[in-house]
């Protein structure tokens, strides 16, 4: 099996660093004044990573070439990020 680095993949390592970084130090960190919901939000952001990781494997099941992957993942990491700062 041949490994591909997509943006997915990375975004999924991002959050599971985030998770374990909240888990270990606490929500205070990450600018939350509650300091019980640390855990909570470590579950979070674990979720999110198992959610982007499976999106990552159905998006390479209908794209199978590489530079397909990065142009369709590229645009829905944009595509969020847009709809983050409209909503915020």
């Amino acid at each position: 099996m041949k490994i591909r680095i997509t943006p997915l993949n990375v975004v999924s390592a991002l959050f599971l660093v985030l998770a374990v970084y909240v888990w270990i130090y606490g929500a205070a960190t990450v600018g939350m004044k509650v300091r019980e919901l640390g855990t909570a939000i470590g579950w979070i952001f674990l979720f999110f990573a198992f959610a982007v990781s499976f999106l990552d494997v159905m998006l390479r099941n209908f794209f199978p070439e590489t530079k397909k992957i990065w142009i369709v993942e590229l645009s829905f990491i944009t595509l969020t990020a847009i709809i983050f700062l409209l909503v915020r």
